[in-house]
């Protein structure tokens, strides 16, 4: 394969789509917006916001979908971000094709990701977060290359874009771009049909805002959930990228 196509795995409402703009930004890259997440609604049955038009709209053959994420890169360019949600990586989904991309995994604090959440999905489970898929696909990795598959946290991105941009550039053998720090607002064609369900703050957005903590709580009745997926964070979060300096920063 020619070019460098990068996958990065998170859970929702964790600055990914943020990320893809960020992305996106770059003159030599292409995106993909959660390419698998048709196939999870077809074969999960999940109730989520547009589902039959995100199943009648976007390819949900996961062979298929995934050959085409490890071909050529579209539109000539050089670089393939590709946004990956953990949980639409089903049980049924091969994995051989992944070992064919430069993977970074994205974190974010559970109770952060939870409250937001749930405002659009009211009970999820620790696999509805993705955060047992996250720390699976993960170690998974790590088991056949004897590497470690770098990780980074949203509120480290929010705090240090440059910093922590530049060290996945680093980290996936791409220069780092200044052009990724900005973007221009609005919707996208390379985003999927749910944009509108999901990404209201994002096409407001024209870069990454500060860091602002929530200061809500996740409900009581979601204490298990809790529970689980920081126990999961925490797994990752020992391994994940500290804040460091971008070019041209002291």
């Amino acid at each position: 394969m020619s070019g460098v196509r990068i996958a990065m795995w998170s859970g929702p409402r964790n600055i990914s789509t943020a990320l893809m703009r960020s992305w996106e930004s770059r003159a030599d890259c292409f995106v993909s917006d959660e390419p698998l997440y048709a196939h999870y609604l077809k074969v999960t049955g999940a109730d989520h916001p547009a589902r039959e038009e995100i199943i009648r709209k976007h390819e949900w053959d996961w062979q298929l979908v995934t050959r085409s994420l490890v071909g050529p890169i579209p539109r000539g360019k050089t670089v393939w971000y590709q946004k990956h949600m953990n949980h639409h990586l089903t049980s049924d989904v091969g994995r051989k094709w992944i070992l064919e991309l430069r993977n970074v995994f994205l974190i974010r604090d559970p109770v952060e990701m939870i409250t937001s959440f749930i405002k659009v999905i009211p009970n999820p489970t620790p696999a509805d977060l993705g955060l047992p898929q996250q720390v699976d696909l993960w170690e998974w990795i790590r088991a056949r290359t004897g590497q470690t598959p770098p990780v980074i946290d949203a509120r480290d991105v929010l705090e240090n874009p440059r910093g922590m941009l530049a060290a996945v550039c680093e980290c996936v053998g791409v220069p780092f771009d200044e052009a990724m720090l900005s973007w221009k607002p609005g919707p996208r064609d390379t985003d999927g049909v749910w944009g509108p369900h999901w990404y209201d703050s994002v096409y407001r957005s024209t870069g990454f805002g500060p860091y602002k903590p929530k200061n809500e709580q996740v409900p009581g009745r979601l204490a298990g959930v809790l529970a689980e997926c920081q126990r999961l964070y925490d797994i990752m979060g020992e391994h994940k990228i500290a804040l460091r300096a971008a070019p041209g920063e002291p």
